[in-house]
């Protein structure tokens, strides 16, 4: 009943501010801020209404929506692989981070959107220079976490691991890293957004399709109904993103001891009521 009740409640925020947003912009008449729900129709138009006018998904969801958002997740899935490989590896030396660390905080403090020109003269414009760019901004926060996740592991499973001989890989894959996979999640989370921000970024300079090109040439035309229409969307897709990855962290983590306590007592909290 409390989930219900805090699902409820959630929605019930997010419909009270679109329902201020409407009536905002509908009592100002201002061009640029058009209502929610001229978006939403416009949006039906050009994401989900045929050539012949029909329903159905358009030309734009293959040529620039779907595309966008395979090469933010490529990307984000490039930087995960690499940040959590390397942060196991880095957080399980003694040495290792000691050298690498001013590097590391040398690239974490570089805006990602400014090295955007950088990695234009390096690979070219193209699907190669956005998925670079965007794995390379993603990776340090898998990274760091990975390392203090990796680094915090209870030293009684080391100590219990160690003196039952279990070999190092063994010992990595099935004690270290699934302790260490809270502080995992959480840089993947983190990362998550940081792809959708730079899927939009990457497309900005030198394209004629995707999501930022789009929303770029809307901008420029005075389309503002168009370029609210690809805010939206933007937001839409980092918000479905971010749900996919939290059911695959709840589920990645059900047998974690807090959240089996909190479960437990759910389930009692029910069974009284």
């Amino acid at each position: 009943m409390s989930r219900l009740s805090g699902f409820t409640n959630r929605w019930l925020v997010f419909l009270t501010a679109l329902v201020l947003w409407q009536l905002a912009t509908a009592a100002s008449d201002n061009v640029f801020f058009p209502t929610p729900w001229q978006i939403i129709h416009h949006g039906w138009s050009l994401w989900f209404t045929t050539a012949d006018g029909g329903f159905g998904l358009s030309d734009s969801i293959f040529e620039d929506v779907l595309p966008s958002t395979a090469r933010a997740v490529g990307g984000w899935a490039i930087a995960a692989a690499i940040g959590i490989t390397l942060g196991a590896a880095l957080g399980r030396s003694r040495t290792g981070m000691q050298y690498v660390e001013p590097l590391f905080a040398f690239f974490r403090a570089l805006p990602s959107p400014a090295l955007l020109p950088v990695f234009i003269g390096l690979i070219g414009i193209g699907s190669d220079m956005k998925l670079s760019l965007i794995a390379f901004s993603c990776i340090w926060p898998v990274l760091m976490n990975t390392v203090d996740g990796v680094r915090s592991v209870d030293s009684v499973k080391t100590d219990t691991a160690r003196s039952f001989g279990t070999p190092r890989t063994q010992w990595v894959a099935m004690v270290v890293l699934p302790a260490a996979l809270p502080k995992i999640f959480a840089g993947l989370r983190l990362s998550l957004s940081i792809a959708v921000i730079l899927m939009v970024v990457s497309e900005l300079v030198g394209e004629s399709s995707g999501i930022g090109a789009n929303l770029v040439d809307a901008k420029a035309a005075f389309d503002f109904l168009s370029m609210w229409a690809w805010i939206v969307l933007i937001g839409i897709i980092g918000y479905v993103l971010n749900l996919a990855l939290l059911a695959v962290e709840r589920r990645a983590l059900r047998w974690q001891p807090t959240r089996a306590a909190v479960a437990s007592a759910k389930q009692t909290t029910k069974a009284g009521g």
